[in-house]
């Protein structure tokens, strides 16, 4: 999912209070060094993917404000933090490092809230309450509807299995079906460039669990 060009390459200006350059190096160096290897989904990539995405859709969707820019770009790096710590709740984990970490970095009070909105926002069933947190939705899971959707799941699947979260490829289409049916988009970019896509998957997944036999021969209902 990285992109040429992701990561720290493009910074955006930050109001001179924002030490927000040194704020991203500090978080991807941990992310580097301190996730598990067995994140094969949720690495380093993945982060460095989403901001990428993040910062091209809001280009998109006309934000143009150096501070919003900012806060969005270091929200989307540091979205999966929380998995330095743990799995399951990850992203009030992540809000908790970003209140630790970010004081340091000159962000206010404020901007960390921002910052943690748009992070808890990302929880799944998604609940966006802002325009930059949609923008930061979509970029977590634009690849549902992407060309390399194949892959990434793929990597996602490999990554549920390791931790027995899933126990066969039945149960991982009937996990891809739920979650591609009640997911939405949000932004409009996001809609028309994706959406499509996304059912179309989602009725290849369907008709592929129609025709999966049970061990008596016979084949499931969907």
């Amino acid at each position: 999912m990285l992109y040429v060009g992701a990561g720290l390459d493009a910074p955006v200006s930050a109001p001179s209070r924002m030490h927000a350059q040194a704020a991203e190096a500090y978080i991807v160096q941990e992310l580097r060094r301190g996730l598990s290897p067995t994140l094969y989904y949720h690495g380093l990539h993945h982060t460095l993917d989403v901001t990428a995405v993040a910062m091209e859709l809001a280009a998109a969707e006309g934000v143009t404000d150096a501070e919003a820019l900012c806060l969005l770009r270091t929200a989307a790096l540091y979205h999966d933090a929380g998995f330095l710590r743990t799995y399951q709740g990850h992203e009030a984990e992540g809000c908790e490092l970003v209140r630790v970490t970010l004081p340091d970095f000159g962000y206010s009070p404020d901007q960390i809230e921002q910052i943690c909105v748009m992070i808890m926002a990302t929880q799944y069933p998604q609940e966006p309450r802002s325009q930059l947190a949609e923008i930061l939705c979509d970029a977590d899971l634009d690849y549902l509807g992407r060309p390399d959707f194949e892959p990434i799941s793929t990597s996602l699947f490999k990554e549920l299995t390791a931790r027995e979260l899933i126990a066969d490829e039945y149960e991982w289409y009937q996990l891809q079906a739920n979650f591609l049916t009640h997911h939405r988009y949000w932004t409009p970019t996001t809609v028309a460039r994706r959406a499509a896509s996304k059912q179309a998957r989602l009725d290849r997944i369907l008709a592929l669990l129609a025709a999966w036999p049970n061990p008596d021969g016979n084949f499931q209902n969907v």
